[in-house]
């Protein structure tokens, strides 16, 4: 699940997620490698810069791209010290301020440190920079523990870690700059159809449910339409019980069980899939048997648009 989630970020990010087109992404690798236009070569501590070009495109060129705003103290090009130490003195500061703004903005990204997005060279030169600092400290305080606690991982722990933490970070910001802009000014319309105008009303309303979000309660009025709409012509030759009855579906499990609900979503945008998968579905179905029928049909259906389910059957 974890690399299928990698593989579609992956994908939408180095489709959209950069003005001027595309950019391969390859996470962690690309992302913690290129941060700035100029930086100090991971092999080079003779003092000299290898410079990347000011076509590289960084972590601040998406953020821009996406939000429309430039990091608080970052210009889009920054370049880092040669010195390795304030090299990673200055990434962390950088990483800590990225951190900051996209949490400000709504990202849920408290778990996420910021030495765990460092290169791994970067992060032995930060945990050994700091291993000093705390020892120095702890000796100028005459033996008083350092509230500085580090987080010390082995190679191959700290490639999952960052792997993990960056993931995270490009979820997040999917989720604050686009899911974002998603509007709900028009679900009203959603029951403007004629045969729909009888269903009771699902409220979209911040306060009127304790349960579910304005946008879950979204995707329940669009359930019901589908349903309603669609109920009679899936099932009308149906052999299996005929037209499933009229229902207000309040929840996404009791009342999604049955695989009528998706079924009738599906076919309003594959109606092709009726003749060839719906129309052997139980319409009223009252035993377990029933119930797995027609959810495994459900899911044949799906993996015959290509739609990944992550089920075998």
């Amino acid at each position: 699940a974890f690399q299928k989630t990698l593989t579609a970020i992956k994908n939408w990010f180095t489709l959209f997620g950069w003005s001027k087109g595309q950019n391969p992404v390859s996470i962690p690798y690309s992302l913690r490698r290129d941060v700035c236009k100029a930086q100090v070569a991971s092999s080079q501590e003779n003092g000299t810069k290898k410079s990347l070009g000011k076509h590289t495109k960084t972590i601040y060129d998406m953020l821009l791209h996406l939000s429309g705003q430039l990091l608080p103290g970052i210009a889009l090009s920054q370049s880092l010290p040669l010195d390795p130490v304030e090299r990673v003195l200055q990434l962390h500061c950088q990483h800590t301020t990225m951190l900051a703004f996209l949490r400000s903005q709504g990202a849920s990204l408290s778990h996420v440190i910021p030495e765990f997005l460092f290169e791994p060279d970067d992060y032995k030169r930060w945990i050994k920079a700091q291993t000093i600092k705390k020892v120095v400290g702890d000796v100028r305080n005459s033996g008083v523990l350092s509230d500085n606690h580090l987080v010390i991982l082995e190679d191959r722990a700290f490639e999952t870690m960052s792997k993990q933490a960056w993931t995270d970070v490009l979820l997040q910001i999917y989720k604050v700059f686009v899911l974002s802009r998603v509007s709900s000014c028009n679900f009203a319309d959603l029951f403007s159809l004629e045969n729909v105008q009888n269903i009771p009303r699902i409220k979209l309303g911040p306060l009127s449910s304790n349960i579910y979000s304005s946008y879950e309660r979204a995707i329940l009025t669009w359930l019901n339409k589908h349903y309603e709409k669609n109920r009679k012509t899936v099932w009308k030759d149906c052999q299996k019980g005929g037209v499933p009855p009229m229902k207000w579906i309040l929840n996404f499990d009791q009342d999604l069980q049955d695989g009528l609900v998706l079924a009738a979503q599906l076919a309003a945008y594959c109606p092709y899939l009726i003749t060839t998968h719906f129309i052997k579905m139980y319409t009223n179905p009252g035993t377990p048997a029933q119930f797995l029928h027609n959810c495994l049909i459900l899911v044949n259906a799906m993996q015959a648009v290509n739609l990944v389910t992550g089920i075998k059957v």
